[in-house]
């Protein structure tokens, strides 16, 4: 464990003697890729108070923090002077434990959203010391995991940060991951022991699928089908490199993904990001309602220009999240 004397900057890798799925199933030897920046500061006891934990997206990993750039910055709301990052490549992605790191493709454990939870609190446990963070800050599937980990373990945060995503699957993005269920189930290459060319088409074929999601609502009036079909093979291409055994345990954990009847649970500030121009997390169905379900909790839906739903451009909600977090600091004194 990390002590006062013992700061840590940069990229690692850490390995846990071994973790639990909700399932049952233990994994020994459980390898956990990270990055850790900023400055840290302690509490009386020696322990890293002013911790923030990133959450990253479908296709992410530890490195996606680094899309935080503008508000992390001298005198910006994330100031590294004044916090201190650790962002951790989810259980199921490559290079933390997963099918693809460890070999054992189809064999890989049952895999949940609580369970991804459960493996960044267990790290930041053992690597850190570190038991109660000061906030979550998220996008995408990465705030499916800040929605539970502030439902399940409501005293562990003081506050939540979600950007583009929601509490639930269900509608439009249940049908997108029962397709691409079926798509991968389709295959009988699926469970041979050789990794065939079939199943890299197949993921190829899924990214075509996945690809309609990072479109926003205004890029189909503005854009003529041929400009689209560039744009198409230019991303589906990735799914060349994406592992058809880590894309499954993904898909099947946000098939199963519902805390709708868990958000009165949490305690944290949460402060809500979308899109007007989201089509795949909707303002009306996925974050307006929070709401009224989430009791310290502040909604923000901003104008977006872009033919693409532009989270990444963090300039644009800069002054809420300032406001948000000099509230946070004046409640905390």
């Amino acid at each position: 464990m990390a002590g006062v004397e013992e700061i840590f900057q940069g990229y690692g890798k850490f390995t846990m003697d071994e973790f639990e799925f909700e399932s049952g199933e233990v994994l020994e030897n459980v390898v956990v890729e990270y990055s850790a920046k900023g400055t840290p500061k302690y509490d009386e006891n020696g322990i890293i108070c002013n911790s923030l934990i990133y959450c990253h997206t479908f296709n992410g990993n530890y490195s996606s923090v680094d899309n935080l750039y503008q508000l992390t910055a001298e005198g910006k709301p994330f100031d590294l002077n004044e916090y201190y990052f650790i962002s951790i490549t989810s259980l199921g992605f490559p290079e933390s434990c997963s099918a693809s790191t460890t070999g054992m493709k189809h064999n890989f454990p049952k895999l949940t959203i609580k369970d991804r939870v459960n493996f960044k609190r267990q790290f930041i446990k053992e690597r850190f010391g570190i038991e109660k963070v000061y906030g979550i800050i998220s996008k995408g599937v990465g705030g499916y995991e800040a929605y539970t980990w502030a439902c399940e373990y409501p005293d562990e945060m003081d506050f939540i940060m979600v950007a583009g995503s929601a509490y639930k699957t269900n509608g439009y993005r249940y049908v997108v991951s029962k397709c691409m269920e079926s798509i991968i189930d389709s295959s009988d290459d699926f469970y041979s022991e050789v990794y065939s060319d079939t199943l890299s088409r197949m993921m190829v074929s899924i990214n075509r699928l996945l690809y309609s999601n990072y479109f926003s609502k205004k890029i189909f009036q503005n854009l003529t089908n041929d400009e689209i079909d560039v744009l198409m093979d230019d991303f589906v291409d990735e799914g060349l490199f994406t592992d058809v055994y880590d894309f499954k345990l993904r898909n099947d954990a946000i098939l199963e993904y519902d805390v709708e009847d868990k958000l009165k649970n949490i305690k944290a500030h949460a402060l809500i990001v979308s899109s007007d121009n989201d089509m795949y997390y909707t303002p009306e169905f996925d974050v307006l309602p929070l709401n009224d379900m989430i009791e310290n909790s502040k909604v923000i839906i901003f104008k977006s220009n872009s033919q693409y739903v532009d989270y990444d451009d963090c300039s644009i909600i800069e002054d809420d999240i300032r406001e948000f977090m000099d509230n946070l600091k004046n409640k905390k004194e």
